[in-house]
Parts: C-alpha cells; sequence; structure tokens
C-alpha cells in the first residue's frame, strides 16, 4: 500500500541553491533536493508530493513578493488539492524572519502553529482519513551575500526558534525535528542549501519516518 507525503515548505524545500545572480532561476535536480532524497530513500512504497514555494511564509502577506506568500491559504489549496495524505511535512520559517517582519521566535512559532491547527482540524483530517504531521524547523540564516540586508538580526531569530519549535510540538502531540542540528545555510548567501546538506537533510527526515 502506497503511503503519501506531502512536503510543504519555501525555497529550501523546492531546491533552490544559493542565490549568487537574484535574476536568474535555477532549481536542483529532483534527486539532489532534499525531498527527492528522502523518497529514494524511503522506497516505492511511498509517493512524495513537493508543495514549495520560494519565498513561502508561514503567516504573512509579503509585501514585495506578494500576499500569496501566506502558507495559511496556500497550506488550505495544498490539502485540498492532493490525497488522500498519510503525513504532512511542514518546513517554513526561514522567510518570516525577514527584517520586514519584524517577527521574534514567538511569533514564528504561532505562524507555525496555526498552520498545524488547520492541519489538524476535522476538515481536513476527515478529509484524508486522518493523516500524521512533522514539523522541520529550519537551520537559522546567516546575514551573508546579497540577501544579507532581507535578514538583518535573522540569525537571533532562528537561534531561539528552535527551542520554542520543540516545546510547541510537545505539547501539541506532532513530531519535530531540528534541521540546525544536522546542516548549515550556506555561505554563499546564508539561507540556502548545498547538495550535501540537501542530501544529509533528506537521508534524516526518512529516518524521523521510520520511527513514527
Amino acid at each position: 500500500m502506497t503511503r503519501n507525503i506531502l512536503v510543504f515548505g519555501d525555497s529550501n524545500s523546492h531546491g533552490t541553491p544559493p542565490i549568487v545572480n537574484r535574476g536568474r532561476y535555477e532549481r536542483y535536480a529532483r534527486k539532489v533536493r532534499w525531498p527527492g532524497v528522502m523518497a529514494e530513500a524511503l522506497g516505492e512504497d511511498y509517493c512524495v508530493v513537493e508543495e514549495a514555494l520560494p519565498g513561502r511564509t508561514a503567516q504573512f502577506d509579503d509585501p514585495v513578493m506578494g500576499p500569496h506568500m501566506n502558507g495559511r491559504p496556500g497550506l488550505r489549496m495544498a490539502l485540498q488539492s492532493h490525497g488522500p495524505l498519510d503525513l504532512l511535512i511542514i518546513m517554513l520559517g526561514t522567510n518570516d524572519a525577514k527584517k520586514r517582519f519584524a517577527a521574534s521566535a514567538e511569533m514564528i512559532t504561532a505562524g507555525i502553529a496555526g498552520l498545524v491547527d488547520i492541519a489538524m482540524s476535522d476538515e481536513y483530517q476527515l478529509r484524508h482519513h486522518h493523516f500524521d504531521v512533522l514539523v522541520i524547523c529550519p537551520p537559522p540564516v546567516k546575514e551573508a551575500g546579497l540577501l544579507a540586508s532581507e535578514f538583518i538580526d535573522g540569525p537571533a531569530v532562528g537561534e531561539a526558534l528552535a527551542p520554542m519549535l520543540e516545546a510547541y510540538c510537545a505539547r501539541r502531540g506532532v513530531a519535530y525535528l531540528d534541521a540546525g542540528t544536522l546542516i548549515a545555510t550556506s555561505e554563499v548567501d546564508g539561507v540556502h542549501l548545498t547538495p550535501e546538506s540537501h542530501r544529509t537533510l533528506g537521508l534524516a527526515v526518512a529516518e524521523k519516518l521510520r520511527t513514527l
């Protein structure tokens, strides 16, 4: 029986490489980006759907990139577009640390909590005949490269996020993984991941799923 997994994330789930040229769209191949690595490690009994939008936040309409970056309506659309699901993986919070949102770690945790509440609501649990949720805390950003001006003070917010998000997930009863204990963002732009980090994360998530 095939188990269906939906990955809901931003550019680091989409597979955006570290940015050195703002005007060029690039994306790692499926076998390189972490959801693809995870899918290969899990095997043919799993189907992984990648619903990852570069720039997506957990809760904010972005005044620069557009209101569609808000993950809340995006998650509703994804949960109505795909299914039935056995597992939802949420990996968001990086873009919420942009200075223009002035979000604290507490606020970002609250945004992710809103997504979990949507996923765990009767509306979607019944629609999919019940599914589990895994929350992945992204690694903290660095103030580096072309994106440094957007993430002023972002590293401190990211460092504070992991323990708060872990405590929330424990009390909410959803699975949790801290990616920051496994990988770090690239020194090139301080936000995105190298192919090696994608592989490390993908294998770690696959192993995590085996224990659920």
